[in-house]
């Protein structure tokens, strides 16, 4: 079966979020499974695209309303990232340096979605299914079925998954004829709340869609920033499925982005060494339960509780807690963080940024993981914390609820709490500096974390029995 799964971003090439995560595993175990899976993203003048050779394998031009764009597919020459890999490039439109936030962001996605159209359509290839992620593919569905362009791939089966239903890369119709020629008649399936919205047209158009994880499922039909009555009439075609971690990157045994690696056999040896290693670099004292959070410092993550919620945790207990924040966001959280850095440099420290080689360390040696979201489709950093033998502290919600069982329940290896509140963040901080006392406990809990299967071997075996479904419908 041939796929193409088409995306904004994909890990290594381009990384903003989980979605670069997921469509740089995923594609790679359905080839593990007997798949043909290919990615398809706009090039971007990268580490990854300036370090590794491609080939030209087609070229022409696409029409974006009057405009005439040359573009071009860039193969990457040796599979290395386990798929094939194709880059749109369009000169002085798809050949930048950052994935998002130009301002001419909803030409850019479709421009690159038109471009696959017109690749897939000039040299007469049929694939199988095409996977789309994300509005900045979602108006592909919409073409394939009601442009006079591609009826030969009419019958193309779509599968549209949603990474995060708030975002939506909705325009006015003023921007109508910059797509093909279209049947006019269908306009209404573009369309919601009065304008072209890329998200809602794919949850129409496409053959079913899919969530990032079941519960995420539900929430957007009460939370999807205006979709939410679109997406109960469309339940019926919804899937939730929870994504997976590449545990070939995520492998404590092997993980070469941490100093000492280590098993579930070795868990207490490597977890003490690992966490040593943090705390010298930061300057804490390693014998305290500490505590980490690690991501987009905005609204969405519930950073905006941290700095009251670290505070008051350090007062409440009396300095016994310690925290290391990784991520960049918004810059009043920034402010506020690095201000109680400064405050309580004894207890608490922050890097504003990113570091893939910092974020892995910290995984290894952390204690407990805050993500206390507001709105969290799957999540991955409370997978890759409980691969690293580290206790996720999650708000109930999407994935995180669907990953996380908290330790006082049967079978339970986390903590979870109901209300994104600096109260709820601060009752779990205490639950958690109790339960590290309880050495024997804690030992115990990690192992169970470790021997947790959250890999896309299991995910990819629901993709491929969703896929086969769509088969009998052709």
């Amino acid at each position: 079966m041939k796929i193409y799964h088409l995306s904004a971003e994909c890990y290594p090439v381009a990384k903003v979020g989980g979605l670069a995560d997921v469509v740089g595993a995923l594609p790679k175990y359905q080839n593990l499974a007997g798949l043909q899976a290919a990615v398809v993203m706009p090039f971007y003048d990268r580490k990854f695209t300036q370090e590794n050779e491609f080939e030209i394998v087609f070229a022409a031009a696409t029409l974006l309303g009057n405009r005439r764009l040359f573009f071009e597919i860039l193969k990457e020459k040796t599979n290395k990232l386990g798929f094939e890999l194709y880059l749109v490039k369009i000169p002085g439109l798809l050949d930048r340096e950052n994935i998002y936030s130009y301002p001419d962001e909803r030409d850019q996605f479709m421009a690159f979605q038109l471009a696959f159209l017109d690749w897939i359509s000039y040299s007469q290839q049929t694939p199988d299914l095409i996977h789309c992620h994300d509005h900045h593919a979602g108006l592909v569905p919409f073409l394939l079925y009601h442009s006079k362009l591609y009826t030969r791939l009419a019958n193309t089966p779509t599968v549209f998954t949603i990474h995060n239903g708030q975002y939506h890369g909705a325009f006015g119709w003023d921007r109508l004829s910059l797509l093909p020629e279209i049947d006019l008649t269908k306009t209404g399936l573009l369309d919601w709340a009065g304008g072209i919205n890329p998200l809602a047209s794919a949850v129409k158009c496409s053959w079913l869609y899919t969530t990032v994880s079941p519960t995420y499922l539900e929430e957007l039909t009460y939370n999807s920033n205006g979709l939410e009555y679109l997406f109960y009439i469309e339940r019926a075609k919804g899937h939730g499925i929870m994504n997976g971690i590449d545990t070939e990157v995520w492998n404590p045994q092997t993980d070469p982005m941490i100093p000492n690696k280590f098993s579930a056999k070795t868990l207490a040896k490597g977890k003490k060494a690992n966490k040593e290693a943090i705390c010298k670099r930061f300057e804490l004292d390693p014998e305290k339960p500490l505590f980490t959070f690690i991501g987009r410092l905005v609204v969405e993550k519930g950073a905006d509780l941290l700095p009251a919620a670290i505070e008051r945790s350090l007062l409440e207990n009396e300095g016994e807690v310690n925290f290391v924040i990784l991520g960049t966001g918004d810059k009043e959280n920034e402010l506020a963080l690095l201000q109680l850095k400064n405050k309580y440099p004894e207890h608490c420290n922050v890097f504003i940024g990113y570091d893939e080689s910092l974020a892995h360390l910290i995984y290894a040696g952390a204690d407990f993981l805050l993500m206390p979201s507001r709105v969290e489709p799957c999540g991955l950093n409370q997978l890759y914390a409980l691969r690293y033998g580290t206790m996720p502290i999650v708000r109930s919600t999407g994935g995180l609820r669907d990953s996380v069982i908290d330790f006082g329940d049967e079978g339970g290896y986390g903590i979870r709490f109901i209300q994104a509140s600096v109260q709820d963040i601060c009752h779990s901080v205490f639950r958690a500096k109790q339960l590290y006392k309880d050495t024997a406990k804690m030992q115990q809990l990690r192992k169970q974390m470790m021997a947790l299967d959250f890999s896309w071997t299991r995910s990819t075996q629901q993709y491929t029995e969703l896929y086969e479904s769509l088969k009998l419908t052709i």
